[in-house]
C-alpha cells in the first residue's frame, strides 16, 4: 500500500459520503476523552468533517481541527455553525504541519493508518515539532480485520513511535465505527448499505519525550 494522494480525499468529500463519515464522533474517541486521555491544547489532525473538533470545542477544550481537504473543512465549519459551536479549522498537510505548534495533545482518528511504512515514520518525525515536551499523540487506527481498510498493525504503530522523541505509553485493542459503503461490504459484514459497523482497531498513546 502506498499513501493516497490528498486529492483522493478531496474528491471523496465532493462526490459522495465516504465510509468514515458516520455523523457522530467515534465512540472510542468519546471514551478516550472521558478517560482523560485528551489534555490541554488539542490538535484534531485529519479532522475530516470535524465531529471530534466540534465535540471538544463544545466541552471547553482549546482545540483546532486540521485537514488537507478543503471540502472536508467546509463541511466541518457548516456542522459547527449548525450546532452553534465556535470551532477553529485550518488546512494543513499532516506530513508537513509547518504552522502547527505548541499542542499538548494530537488526536489522530483514522489518519495514521492511511500512510505507507515510510510515511508513518515521516509522520511521527513531523509531530515532534507539533507536540510540546511531555505531550502526547492519541491514535485510533483500523486493525487488520474483515472489511474495508486501510489497516495498520500494532507493530507498525510501535515502530513509528519508537523513533527519537517518542515513547509508546499504551497500545490496546479498540473499535472503529464505519459506514457500510456498498453491496459487497454489506454482504461480507451482514449489515445493510449505509448501516454502521464496529471494526477492530488499535488505540495508542505515544508520549513526546
Amino acid at each position: 500500500m502506498s499513501t493516497p494522494a490528498p486529492s483522493r480525499f478531496q474528491d471523496a468529500y465532493l462526490t459522495g459520503e465516504p465510509p468514515w463519515i458516520i455523523g457522530e464522533p467515534q465512540p472510542a474517541i468519546v471514551a478516550a476523552e472521558a478517560e482523560g486521555l485528551l489534555r490541554g491544547r488539542v490538535l484534531d489532525l485529519g479532522c475530516g468533517t470535524g465531529e471530534h473538533t466540534v465535540l471538544l470545542a463544545a466541552r471547553g477544550y482549546d482545540v483546532v481541527g486540521a485537514d488537507s481537504a478543503p471540502a472536508a473543512l467546509d463541511r466541518a465549519r457548516a456542522i459547527a455553525a449548525d450546532r452553534g459551536v465556535a470551532a477553529t479549522f485550518v488546512e494543513a498537510d499532516a506530513l508537513h504541519p509547518d504552522d502547527l505548534r505548541g499542542f499538548d495533545t494530537v488526536l489522530d482518528s483514522a489518519l495514521f493508518h492511511i500512510f505507507d511504512t515510510d510515511d508513518q515514520g515521516r509522520y511521527a518525525d513531523a509531530l515532534r515539532d507539533v507536540v510540546v515536551d511531555g505531550g502526547r499523540v492519541v491514535l485510533l487506527g483500523l486493525a487488520p480485520g474483515p472489511a474495508f481498510g486501510p489497516e495498520v498493525t500494532d507493530d507498525e504503530i510501535r515502530t513509528a513511535f519508537s523513533r527519537p522523541g517518542w515513547r509508546i505509553e499504551e497500545l490496546r485493542e479498540s473499535t472503529y465505527r464505519g459506514r457500510v459503503p456498498d453491496a459487497e461490504q454489506a454482504e461480507l459484514l451482514r449489515v445493510p448499505i449505509g448501516g454502521h459497523v464496529d471494526l477492530p482497531a488499535w488505540l495508542a498513546v505515544a508520549r513526546r519525550v
